[in-house]
């Protein structure tokens, strides 16, 4: 086998290939990383059959640990789009800070929205109102556009059940109720630093809302929405699930050891209050509509998470090939006392974005990358969740395709969208990271 040198700098090559073939030559993600496992074990001196070996038990291990949950948080979504609830919670959210801050309306929107559906579909079900919203106050449509878009980037890139963190939880290892918790704070100055971008740099550009649907009218059109309290339900119940399972296993056991904290460990295990969530979202379903729910629109949400699924645990693999390299024992020895702490990660996933784009592959791949050597970095695993969550959002550009959801749903010309939204993100991703060194100065 290599030096513990030589597979740093093979690994190098590495992520250069899969940034070449995903995100220059558009090669699918699930193929490349597969490939590039293959590749790298064999380059690495690991015996063919010992490669076949790691790459097909990394993929199952990460299957099983977050399959269902990564199923599960996307029909919990599928549902929530469909039966209105996502409008329902922006409703609510404008009823508190009104019509005259609708910018902060729609940057709250999207952060809560964004926890369970992923930030394209997010963009989508809320243009008409975002919209609706700039033509009746006189906004500009380049304001409300980064304020929604940076608002939903943040959670989708750092809190769980969103499947780029929670994979990245799954590889890590890190506890899921202390991720939620550090991402949600993480992502409160992330997305309000995308709300100020938008009201002072965005703003210079006027661009009109091209819509004759008054906020009213696209009220009216919804028809009946899901009550509030039942619209929030299905995100907050999982969360408070999850929250109450690390509580109950901290070491000072609150709850005991007995029957009382084993129920919680069950309800709050990510599998069960995943599930726990997708039978709570059927509750905003109509009547008429259950059949539709149980069949169509669960199908749907099924079809949707494969192809984050094979992504993740190709991830799997290809960090099951690091961890047998001798990469682990050369950091040990040698970079250890570099002490890039919390920068590392962030650089790593930040380098993977711009250049490729998918924030969910950044995440994915950079968790797989780190796996096998955070106890030797000595990194807080829920921290580099979180640090890696901060990287995957500089920068979105033009290989990415939330950057053109957002420009083509807002009428925004491709340079204006560069210098009002992608620069938006760089400073969100930035302010992220700043809260997680603040963080990891404390936490330990």
């Amino acid at each position: 086998m290599v030096s513990g040198g030589m597979a740093i700098i093979l690994l190098l090559a590495a992520v250069a290939l899969i940034i070449l073939f995903t995100g220059k030559l558009k090669v699918n993600a699930f193929l490349v990383l597969i490939g590039i496992a293959f590749a790298y074990g064999l380059a690495i001196g690991l015996p063919a059959l010992e490669v076949v070996k790691n790459i097909k038990n990394g993929f199952g291990g990460t299957l099983t640990s977050i399959g269902i949950v990564i199923v599960a948080g996307t029909i919990m979504g599928t549902i929530l789009e469909k039966t209105g609830a996502a409008f329902s919670m922006t409703q609510a959210i404008l009823k508190i800070v009104g019509k005259k801050r609708a910018p902060l309306a729609m940057n709250i929107a999207g952060y809560v929205v964004s926890i369970p559906v992923f930030c394209d579909s997010g963009y989508v079900i809320l243009t008409p109102l975002n919209k609706a919203l700039a033509k009746e106050t006189g906004t500009s449509m380049a304001v409300m556009a980064v304020a929604l878009a940076t608002g939903l980037y943040a959670t989708h890139t750092m809190v769980p059940p969103t499947p780029g963190p929670i994979a990245a939880a799954g590889a890590l290892g890190a506890d899921l109720g202390r991720v939620i918790i550090l991402g949600l704070i993480a992502a409160i100055p992330s997305s309000l630093a995308g709300l100020f971008w938008a009201t002072k740099v965005a703003k210079k550009y006027q661009i009109d809302s091209d819509v004759h649907e008054s906020y009213s009218d696209i009220v009216k059109k919804f028809g009946k929405l899901p009550g509030t309290f039942l619209s929030f339900l299905p995100i907050l119940l999982p969360i408070v699930l999850i929250l109450l399972k690390s509580v109950a296993e901290f070491p000072s056991k609150p709850f005991g050891s007995a029957g009382f904290q084993q129920f919680l460990s069950f309800i709050g295990d990510p599998v069960t209050a995943l599930m726990i969530g997708v039978l709570t979202s059927l509750l905003l379903v109509k009547k008429e509509s259950l059949g539709d729910a149980v069949g169509g629109w669960m199908s749907e949400g099924i079809k949707a998470s494969a192809m984050i699924l094979v992504i993740t645990a190709a991830g799997g693999s290809f960090g099951a090939i690091i961890k047998v390299s001798p990469i682990v024992d050369f950091i040990k020895t040698n970079m250890v006392g570099l002490q890039l702490g919390m920068l590392l990660p962030f650089l790593i996933s930040a380098a993977l974005k711009t250049a490729q784009g998918s924030s969910t592959v950044a995440i994915v791949t950079t968790a797989s990358i780190l796996a096998p050597m955070l106890a030797s970095l000595g990194l807080d695993p829920a921290l580099t969740v979180i640090a890696i969550g901060a990287g995957a959002m500089v920068v979105s550009h033009a290989n990415d395709s939330y950057f053109w959801v957002v420009s083509q749903f807002s009428n925004m010309p491709v340079t204006t969208a560069y210098k009002a939204y992608s620069s938006a993100t760089a400073v969100e991703g930035l302010v992220a990271f700043a809260v997680v060194f603040v963080l990891s100065l404390f936490i330990r």
